[in-house]
């Protein structure tokens, strides 16, 4: 009798704990979902916005530099939040300030954008440092894997957000408010999928062993953890800069306003497969550094080939330049679990690393223009992407050597 009681509570056991797998699958990928579309929506509509908002171009332009802002002042704090409140209770209330944040942005008026987009910043910069250290936390043997399944939810919300801002905003009046207040549904569905999270959080033995010596663990005196913040930092300052001016670039090479935001649209359609692929790679192997060649090698052609190459070539350049951030992002994210030895630690590193690299996300569109400025040419600003490439190899093939991140 004992036999068969042991083999029910096994059975159901089983039962209960695969749909829990599953739902927390789906919870990732939702979560993934949440981290770009409410930010890349606000792109093409910055005109609609500044216009019938009465608003300086400066102040438009900051609607996109304040995530970034709220990305590094909030990103050192989130493993704090999560060693008290527990992650998966953390994520829980990031998704409610996401929504709100949301809701409140697209009340309409100067304020409450601004302070529904600071309250944006500010939950998906929880989400941004959460993730990663949640994946080692519950799936250590499909970090690649489930890296990789989020990444590509992302990206591909991304893009879509891109996308469909303008149609959703021409739909029966909604305009620009309409079209972001539609993401606060995405977010909405995205706290309901996540709740069954916060009945019974994974319990890791290792985990609780080491929660205590890791609670005065101080990454910023760790050389190893140093190069996979500048590896994930400058890998940032590359991505926002061409966001930001490669579409005024393009139409300076000759194509048009149309046909330069559909170059941009190409390249962050590189970064999709890539971002599934390359963790799934990287997780197999023990050292990275092979890794990092290739995406250093595409950015310099990229790169070079705007400034040099062909026209008839820029849809091949900018897949190279969408190729090479892509990798490098995804191998930073994998970084913060395969040299770090406890789900605490990856969660400090990944805190540490997004801080200063959104910090160096938020500079690079200004000192790019600043240079563009001064010169008058594109040609130094973008020369200067060619040395911050260089700058990521360096730091790459000692951020892809298979060691632990250190303190002493």
């Amino acid at each position: 009798m004992g036999i068969h009681q042991a083999a029910h509570q096994l059975e159901q056991t089983k039962i209960d704990f695969k749909p829990r797998i599953g739902l927390l699958i789906i919870g990732i990928i939702l979560i993934g979902a949440n981290l770009r579309a409410p930010l890349t929506s606000v792109g093409p509509l910055v005109t609609s916005i500044r216009d019938n908002l009465g608003i300086s171009n400066t102040l438009s332009g900051s609607i996109t530099t304040l995530p970034l802002l709220a990305f590094a002042l909030l990103s050192p704090f989130a493993p704090k939040l999560a060693r008290r409140f527990g992650m998966e209770l953390t994520l829980f209330i990031s998704l409610i300030l996401l929504t709100v944040g949301i809701g409140i942005r697209s009340i309409g008026g100067v304020t409450t954008l601004f302070l529904g987009t600071i309250l944006i910043g500010l939950a998906i910069a929880i989400g941004n440092v959460l993730l990663p250290s949640l994946i080692k936390h519950n799936f250590a043997r499909n970090i690649g894997l489930m890296t990789g399944v989020y990444a590509v939810s992302m990206n591909l919300c991304g893009a879509i957000g891109s996308g469909i801002s303008i149609p959703i905003s021409s739909l029966s009046g909604l305009g620009w408010a309409g079209a972001l207040g539609c993401w606060g549904i995405l977010s909405l569905i995205t706290v309901f999928f996540w709740m069954p999270q916060l009945k019974k959080p994974f319990k890791s033995d290792k985990d609780e062993q080491t929660a205590q010596k890791v609670k005065n663990i101080n990454l910023w005196r760790s050389g190893l953890a140093w190069q996979i913040t500048l590896f994930m930092g400058l890998q940032s300052f590359i991505f926002y800069t061409v966001i930001t001016w490669m579409p005024e670039i393009l139409e300076q090479k000759g194509l048009n306003a149309d046909e330069a935001g559909w170059m941009l649209s190409i390249m962050q359609l590189a970064v999709i497969p890539i971002t599934f692929i390359v963790p799934i790679l990287a997780g197999r192997l023990q050292s990275q550094r092979l890794l990092v060649v290739p995406p250093v090698i595409f950015l310099f052609v990229g790169i070079f080939g705007i400034l040099y190459g062909s026209k008839l070539l820029i849809p091949v350049f900018m897949i190279l330049i969408g190729v090479g951030v892509g990798t490098i992002f995804s191998l930073s994210m994998m970084f913060f679990s395969l040299r770090t030895q406890s789900t605490h630690e990856a969660t400090e590193l990944s805190g540490m690393a997004q801080s200063f690299g959104y910090l160096l996300a938020a500079v690079g569109p200004v000192l790019f223009g600043g240079l563009h400025d001064i010169t008058h040419s594109w040609t130094i600003p973008l020369l200067m992407l060619i040395l911050v490439s260089a700058l990521i190899f360096i730091v790459g093939m000692r951020a892809g050597k298979n060691e632990y991140v250190t303190t002493h």
